[in-house]
């Protein structure tokens, strides 16, 4: 299944149904009076998070949601049926934005959650609900009240408990696939990772949500590689673990990259606790590992992790740091559906 983070989608609630104008006439009943019944109410558009979905693939072939309108009244003061709802599943963590892609209107943080978006129209008032001791045969009646329509975007932010930042090729999807069950992507170029992956972790009997989002280059708020648009799945993460890549040329200079990007991007995300880790420890000699600690320190002013996600070295020790910022209730603990994997332990 492709994975698909936002979508522009056109709804329109129900018209309500036009009341009737209609009289009683039968034989022997001189004075039937008035028989026109109400119109029935337009259907509503809902929002409902569904288990088990983790990507808006389904609005990319469909973009028109209209819910059904409400019946018109008829004689013999029979009211028109109300319309049928229409209801749109999104998974855990989307929001919904106004057309300008900046006025958030909802954010779903739970499953099962539901949201009335266009309420549809009331039906109009049929002649009978006019007469009066004074208005005994009223000639008139409402019509129904037209529904809402509007153009909405929806946009995914994985939730997760903690995330993985880096520039490509620093080893985070390798780290994940070590951790989890989740089988990303991995080979030795940039980019490998296009979209963001899930993993459920299990570390000393305790389970939390490890998210994997593209490498980050200088100059990725402005568009350049795959951008800074995949950040906004990092946002609801309670601690970033920040893999750099110790055969690179400059541990110092790798980690300032990112966090100027992750500066640039906004959404607080410079404000949440960070773990800093120098990873492919086994691929350099032992001065030179010296020397990429020694820089990366400078620039995090705090001493980095060391560890190996090809061989395993140090992950534990990385995990356990997670896990005591995470504490004992993840935020995302209905989100090991969308993870689609059976925990690891170490």
């Amino acid at each position: 299944m492709k994975f698909l983070d936002e979508a522009k989608v056109y709804i329109r609630s129900g018209d309500g149904g036009n009341g009737c104008v209609a009289f009683r006439r039968e034989k022997f009943i001189e004075f039937g009076g008035p028989s026109g019944g109400n119109g029935g109410r337009g259907g509503n558009v809902i929002i409902e998070v569904a288990d088990g979905l983790n990507t808006l693939i389904d609005y990319r072939y469909q973009q028109h949601f209209k819910a059904q309108k409400g019946e018109n009244g008829s004689g013999s003061d029979r009211h028109g049926a109300n319309g049928k709802n229409i209801v749109l599943k999104v998974p855990l963590g989307t929001q919904i934005f106004d057309e300008d892609r900046e006025t958030l209107i909802h954010d779903f943080t739970d499953v099962g959650e539901k949201f009335v978006l266009a309420e549809g129209g009331n039906g109009g008032f049929g002649n009978a609900h006019f007469k009066t001791s004074t208005n005994r045969a009223p000639r008139n009646a409402n019509p129904g009240q037209v529904g809402e329509e509007r153009w909405i975007w929806l946009r995914l932010k994985l939730i997760a408990d903690a995330g993985l930042v880096g520039m490509p090729n620093a080893g985070k999807s390798t780290f994940l696939s070590k951790v989890s069950a989740a089988k990303p992507k991995i080979a030795d170029y940039p980019f490998t990772t296009l979209h963001p992956q899930l993993g459920v972790v299990n570390v000393d009997g305790r389970e939390f949500v490890l998210a994997d989002i593209p490498g980050l280059i200088e100059g990725a708020h402005e568009g350049t590689g795959l951008g800074d648009r995949f950040l906004g799945h990092v946002e609801r993460c309670r601690v970033l673990l920040h893999l750099v890549d110790a055969t690179c040329e400059h541990a110092g200079k790798a980690y300032k990259t990112v966090r100027k990007e992750l500066d640039a991007y906004g959404g607080l995300l410079t404000d949440k606790i960070e773990i800093v880790a120098l990873n492919k420890i086994d691929a350099v000699e032992p001065d030179e590992l010296k020397k990429q600690k020694d820089r990366l320190k400078r620039a995090a002013k705090k001493t980095p992790l060391l560890l190996s996600g090809a061989t395993g070295q140090g992950v534990k020790e990385a995990l356990r740091a997670l896990v005591e910022v995470i504490g004992e209730s993840p935020v995302s603990a209905k989100a090991k559906s969308a993870a689609e994997a059976e925990p690891w332990s170490a």
